[in-house]
């Protein structure tokens, strides 16, 4: 072609590529204007104008996005794929520059000028080439990604351009760098540009090969993931680059010396934070130290609620959310009395005992409330290990602070009501006695340094309030029980119950299952009846289970459009609920012989204890079943040896004891049953028995008997009671010893029951056994 020739061309405009003189490479073309163009190559000379765009992202180039110097090419072959795309196989013969264009409707044809470039070659060109091949050569021997075929094929080419123009070609260069030298259009200089990026290539190659060494003294060989993290520590460092553990340390830094922590504990965040420093980032002990800093940064060590002394308003909060407990909301009163006064919560901490249900933790939950105070609960039911309290060394693979500090970092202040819940159901193992681990945070003398075997430094706690709950006293370990206050809430009277329900249950249930007020009412005589037929127990739980299901039913009936609202009566319960559970009334119907009924205390509250007695002709054998415990067979063998030593006064045949057999049976096999104070019970039912005398129906008891017949005092009195009030006993025997206890029984139940203070067995028998004494009946 003669020189400076100007032709017209069909141009394609590349994305992310571009073609040099003498390089042949396949082209995928996709966009409708390159297939147009394409086209109209195939029906004319097959020539085309490749030229790089100036953006990638371009989706729609015009005539300013494109380079003006480009590739004049010859298209060998094009094929169309599956997808649509075309594929070319294009061979780069001329360089050539836009002057202007003919048309740019559809796709761009361009006045392009063909370059010829002169490949005469001196003697500096010759130097140009040789250094250029030096250069390419070593370059291949560092980057092993170019085989020695590429290499033996350059070593042949003759012309100064087309060896530059091919090198370029094999290098891993920015499009931008490409298409500079695309354009130098001076041999000399091109292969001047050429020879200082091979030298940079190398250069850099080298710099990854001493990183590549670097990393690899450092790692073992099966750490891949460590293998990368330190190939990009030693890049950053080359680079000059400030590491992202600097920063991180510096931020640790800042917040330590900013917090809160006494200076002691200070002290020990920044010497773990110097260790931190040093070890590698992939270590695992870099983890648990990181680990620990986070936790002393997010503990509170000086951050408190301001405290609500009101004791109007603390009161207010508690009869809001409780109704009755008159005697436990008066001494929770007393104690923020005396906090009142003393600004210092030294003092004994409170423990509520009572049966499931009766709202000992929503108390608690109340006197946070009226505190203004941050409330925080944690479960210690089935906890035997000692570092659930204390929590585990650091030195354990996941290791972690115990509850006690991990419920003072949800609390986020140093102050909160915390509350140990079911302190009764600890146990310990070979683990350690966690109730052990609790007395010195339970102890106002010690918990002001409490020591988490996590956190290692002392925490101070004595500004919570402590309030512990359990359903059995006897089973908290002495020592622990001896740091606190027991507030006993015995359970719920039927007037207190109806009470709770009206205010609170029927209206949270209510609105938790979307009802209206005027869709769901309830008279006060159903909700006895719901309270007496269905539920038979010492708190409220069941009853609102009931209260629940009741509103699911009648939401039902709404829905489905039955009824538009629904006025629960006695026989409206039944029929939605089924047949009564439960007997309105436990208590015998009739007279029995040889059958008494005790009074009993479980962790779940009062109840009654029926005792049988039967005789038959024998040799005097005693037999005891019903599952009891040793404390309750000596009572019956206490009860036995009393009734022989008396058998004249009681009108029983001296020898009985050997002609008479005496089994004695407590229903309910399956539930165990222990304690003394079913033995005036006991004693009963067998005079009973070898008299033939009925025991009245009426009448419970509860009592220990000694061998002399004398009745010693027990202990749940007041559960006791509420129990006999519930299966409908009229008349109690109680020891005299526990004639002070009555004051804790509800008003409204003495008011209903006729209370028999008895010292001796002498006593019971007079008020239990009704009818003559029958001589012909004599054994």
């Amino acid at each position: 072609m003669p020189k400076n020739q100007i032709k017209t061309i069909p141009l394609l405009p590349l994305r992310g590529l571009l073609v040099y003189p003498s390089v042949v490479l396949h082209l995928d073309v996709g966009r409708d204007k390159s297939v147009e163009a394409l086209e109209k190559v195939m029906l004319d000379d097959q020539k085309i104008f490749l030229v790089a765009q100036k953006e990638m992202a371009t989706e729609d180039p015009g005539p300013d996005d494109i380079y003006k110097i480009g590739t004049i090419s010859t298209v060998k072959q094009m094929l169309k794929l599956p997808n649509g795309t075309f594929r070319i196989l294009a061979e780069g013969e001329h360089r050539g520059r836009i002057q202007s264009y003919s048309n740019t409707d559809g796709f761009f044809e361009a006045n392009v000028e063909i370059i010829e470039e002169d490949q005469t070659i001196d003697l500096e060109t010759e130097a140009l080439m040789r250094s250029t091949l030096d250069q390419f050569s070593n370059y291949i021997n560092l980057s092993r990604k170019i085989t020695a075929e590429t290499l033996a094929t350059v070593q042949d080419i003759e012309e100064p351009g087309r060896l530059a123009d091919v090198i370029a070609y094999h290098l891993p260069l920015k499009n931008k760098e490409k298409q500079k030298l695309l354009e130098t259009l001076d041999i000399k200089e091109r292969l001047r540009e050429l020879i200082g990026i091979l030298s940079n290539e190398q250069e850099v190659l080298g710099l990854e090969q001493k990183i590549g060494q670097r990393v690899k003294k450092s790692m073992e060989r099966t750490q891949k993931e460590y293998y990368l993290r330190e190939q990009m520590k030693a890049i950053q460092k080359e680079l000059g680059d400030k590491e992202t553990k600097e920063d991180e340390i510096g931020s640790l830094r800042e917040k330590i010396e900013g917090s809160a922590m006494p200076e002691k504990v200070k002290e020990t965040a920044l010497k773990e934070l110097a260790r931190y420093e040093k070890i590698p980032q992939s270590s695992a002990e870099s983890g648990v130290i990181r680990n620990y800093i986070d936790w002393l940064l997010q503990l509170p060590w000086d951050h408190e609620t301001e405290d609500n002394l009101d004791i109007r308003h603390a009161e207010e909060t508690m009869n809001k959310a409780h109704y009755g407990l008159d005697k436990v909301k008066e001494r929770v009163l007393e104690y923020l009395s005396v906090q009142t006064l003393t600004k210092s919560l030294n003092g004994p901490i409170l423990c509520l005992v009572g049966p499931p249900g009766v709202g000992k933790t929503s108390l608690a939950r109340s006197v946070a409330e009226s505190l203004n105070r941050h409330f925080v609960r944690i479960s210690l039911g089935g906890v035997r290990d000692e570092a659930e309290i204390r929590g585990h060394r650091r030195t354990y693979v996941g290791a972690m602070p115990g509850r006690i500090i991990q419920g003072m970092k949800k609390a986020g202040t140093i102050n909160p009501v915390f509350l140990l819940d079911e302190i009764d159901k600890m146990s310990n193992d070979f683990r350690g006695d966690p109730a052990a681990a609790l007395l010195e945070v339970l102890d106002p003398e010690q918990n002001n340094v409490f020591s988490d075997h996590y956190i290692e430094e002392p925490y101070d706690l004595s500004k919570v309030m402590f309030i512990t709950t359990a359903n059995n006293a006897q089973t908290i370990p002495g020592p622990l029980l001896d740091r606190m206050e027991l507030l006993s809430i015995a359970g719920y009277t039927e007037l207190e119950k109806l009470h709770i329900a009206m205010e609170h249950l029927i209206p949270k249930q209510v609105k938790k299952h979307g009802l209206k007020k005027n869709q769901f009412r309830v008279k006060e005589e159903a909700v006895l009846f719901l309270i007496r037929s269905y539920t038979r127990e010492a708190g409220v739980r069941s009853l609102e289970r009931a209260v629940a299901s009741l509103c699911r039913k009648v939401a039902k009936l709404i829905v489905t459009g039955e009824k538009k609202s629904v006025t629960l009566t006695s026989k409206m319960i039944e029929k939605l609920l089924g047949k009564p559970t439960f007997r309105q009334n436990e208590a015998e119907t009739e007279d029995q012989v040889g059958v008494a009924t005790g009074l009993a205390y479980t962790p779940y509250g009062g109840t009654t204890l029926f005792i049988e007695v039967s005789t038959s002709k024998g040799k005097g054998r005693l037999t005891l079943t019903g599952k009891l415990g040793d404390v309750m067979k000596e009572s019956a063998q206490a009860a036995l040896s009393y009734v022989r030593s008396r058998a004249d006064d009681l009108n029983i045949s001296a020898n009985f004891s050997e002609t008479t057999d005496i089994h004695i049976h407590v229903p309910e096999g399956a539930t165990p049953k222990d304690g003394p104070s079913a033995g005036i019970t006991m004693a009963t039912a067998i005079v009973s028995a070898l008299t033939g005398r009925p025991v009245k129906k009426e009448v419970g008891m509860t009592g220990e008997i000694t061998l002399r017949g004398r009745v010693l005092p027990i202990g749940g009195l007041k559960e006791k009671t509420l129990s006999a009030h519930r299966a409908g006993l009229k008349t109690i025997i109680i020891p005299k010893d526990n004639e002070n206890d009555l004051e804790d029984i509800p008003e409204s139940v003495r008011k209903e029951l006729t209370f028999i203070k008895a010292s001796h067995l002498d006593e019971v028998l007079k008020h239990a056994l009704g009818g003559e004494k029958i001589e012909s009946e004599k054994l």
